[in-house]
């Protein structure tokens, strides 16, 4: 039962961030808020910063959902990097709780799963670099 509460985590986790993601390369306005492109340049970044982080968001959705401790990792870590970002700018541009809540929320979410899917052994993190790493024996 708990495998299956997990890959349920790990799914609505994934669907979150890919619509974060399709919003953020969404032209306009959505039913969620106003434009990305106008959010990120009020936040003072350039507009097509919305899709550099709707992409990583989108790639990090994918990791989330393949059974493997490593992609989740790495999905994981990305998201807590990209969530870091967004934490932080909601922070200094002292954006309104009701919209601000979701980043630190999802940030502290996403640390706990990193920790959870943490590599045993780091060679192993990456498939091409675990065969050309000589081991000492």
């Amino acid at each position: 039962m708990l495998k299956y509460a997990k890959t349920g985590l790990y799914w609505f986790l994934a669907l979150e961030f890919a619509l974060g993601a399709v919003t953020k390369w969404w032209p306009g306005d959505t039913m969620f808020s106003t434009a990305y492109s106008l959010k990120f340049a009020d936040w003072g970044y350039p507009s097509w910063m919305r899709f550099v982080v709707g992409a990583l968001e989108g790639v990090a959705a994918v990791l989330l959902v393949i059974p493997d401790r490593r992609t989740r990792f790495l999905a994981a870590t990305t998201l807590t990097f990209v969530l870091t970002g967004a934490a932080t700018t909601h922070i200094v541009n002292h954006d309104p709780a009701v919209e601000s809540w979701a980043a630190p929320t999802h940030l502290v979410i996403m640390g706990i799963l990193a920790l959870a899917n943490w590599p045993a052994d780091w060679r192993n993190l990456l498939p091409a670099a675990a065969g050309s790493i000589p081991r000492s024996g």
